[in-house]
Parts: structure tokens; sequence; C-alpha cells
């Protein structure tokens, strides 16, 4: 996706978001804001995706901060809070009717805890919501068909929290068809995305082989990822890919990625001609 002029309010909330976030001092906070605003903005080149873009923003303010992770404290808060649902998740695909169905439903919920575009969430509603909500987009036959097939599978990880409700989908694909999975996840902090310590913190690296993209983007830009991933991205045959901001930064590449992610931005709402709250399993074949 491109991105439109309309982003940039939003770029600026985030701004605003990341120094308080921080905990830096007002005028600390007031500096940064108006460093953004009046230096950075302007001079954004809408041609390239908002991924990329808020990627160029974040690097700046965190050198304005002297903060490399101004997230940790909100990061590690829905970690903490993702994993006490960890139980009673496992329990709702167990009890399922449809476990595929569920378990792909339960990966997108997690979808939900993304500070690039809200500033709180009520992840239980959440969870509720989508289990009892239809896809707007549904490539389900696709998707299973395509699992049956292939064994090895990229998974492009999202954010903290997302990352149990992930675990809770990879143990499922792993059980059902004995699938071998790539966790990529980003090089180094980036709004609340996840890093390898953070995987690893959530134990999928007991299912799964835990891999940096190298990228440092709110999305997998692959301009920005390191040479032993983008080999893996060439020749993997079946990628999963979770979250709004890796959809924006790959949808336009013709590879067998299968996005899931709930839509929560209305520039992604309208590019996709759906309302905003849409869950998504989409094919880009």
């Amino acid at each position: 996706m491109n991105t439109y002029p309309e982003c940039l309010s939003c770029l600026l909330k985030q701004t605003i978001q990341t120094v308080k976030f921080a905990k830096a001092k007002k005028v600390t906070q007031k500096k940064i804001i108006k460093e953004i605003e009046k230096k950075f903005l302007p001079f954004v080149n809408l041609k390239l995706s908002p991924p990329e873009i808020s990627r160029n923003m974040h690097i700046k303010i965190k050198e304005l901060l002297k903060n490399d992770d101004p997230y940790k404290n909100v990061k590690t808060k829905y970690n903490k809070i993702a994993l006490s649902l960890y139980p009673s998740l496992k329990s709702k695909i167990k009890k399922s009717n449809n476990k595929f169905l569920t378990a792909v439903k339960i990966a997108i919920a997690g979808n939900v805890i993304d500070f690039g575009v809200q500033l709180a969430f009520d992840i239980k509603k959440d969870v509720d919501d989508i289990l009892n909500k239809k896809f707007a987009i549904f490539d389900f036959e696709k998707f299973k068909n395509k699992l049956k097939k292939v064994k090895d599978i990229l998974y492009l990880a999202d954010n903290t929290g997302e990352i149990i409700f992930d675990k809770i989908f990879i143990e499922y694909l792993i059980k059902t068809y004995k699938s071998n999975i790539i966790y990529a996840v980003k090089e180094k902090p980036i709004l609340n995305d996840a890093t390898i310590k953070d995987a690893k913190w959530a134990e999928i690296d007991k299912f799964a082989q835990i891999m940096s993209c190298g990228a440092d983007s709110p999305g997998t830009v692959l301009k920005y990822c390191n040479k032993e991933f983008l080999k893996i991205f060439k020749n993997s045959k079946l990628i999963i890919s979770k979250g709004q901001g890796n959809f924006e930064a790959l949808d336009r590449i013709k590879k067998p990625i299968f996005f899931l992610f709930k839509i929560k931005c209305d520039l992604v709402a309208n590019y996709l001609k759906l309302p905003i709250g849409s869950i998504i399993l989409k094919s880009n074949l």
C-alpha cells in the first residue's frame, strides 16, 4: 500500500503516544512533537508504504528520546495479560466443533494488541467478538488446501501479546498438519512489535524456529530485511502474515501469502472496501 495524506495525522498521534509511553519530561515531549510535525511529516514521500515511513519516523523519535525501546513497559504488560489467557484460549479450541476455524480466529483476535493504531484494548471482549464474527474476506479452503500440501511455513509475526495467540495457532498447525515453522520477528524494537527476546519469552522456540527478518519497521519491509530472511522468503511456498502492518508492506508482493488481521484503520478499510473491525483471511494469489 502507498501512504495517503490522511496517514500523516495518524503518524503525529503515534509520536505523541510514543513520547508519553517513554515517560519523557513534558518539555522533551513538546520538543519532539514539534520536531516531527515541522521537520519530518512535511517531507514524507507518500509513495512509500506506511510501515516504511513509520520506521523512519520512529528512528528519529528514539534518537531524540535517547531511548531504544519506548514501548518496553507496555509490551511487558500485554505479554503478561495475553499469557494469562493462554489456558482458556486453548480450551476454546479443544471444545470447538470447528477447531481449525477457532484456531484461526484466535490468532486474529491477538491482532487487536496494536499500539500503532490504538491506545487501549479489552482483549477478552475482542476475543469473544471475533469468535462470533463472520470473515469479510475468507480464503479458508485455499488456506486449508495449502496447509495439506506444504509442510514448511514462514510465519511473519506482528506484536507482543499477540505472540501468545500465535503460539496457540502454531501448536495447532504442528499437531494437525505436522508443519515445520519459521517464526520471523523484528530485528529491533519498533512500536510494540515482537523481537527475538519477546518470542523466546513466550517459548515459541519450543515449537518453531525463531529468526529475525532483519527489519526494524512495523511491517516486513523487504528492503530492510537481511539476506538470510530474504532467501527463505523467496523460496517459501506458504507464508502466514499476521497484522495490518505486514499487509500494508506486502500486499503487492506476488507470493503465496495468507494475511490474517483485523482492519483497524480507515484507509485500509477503504482500500479493501470493507468496514473497520472486519476480520480477514486473505490469499495474495
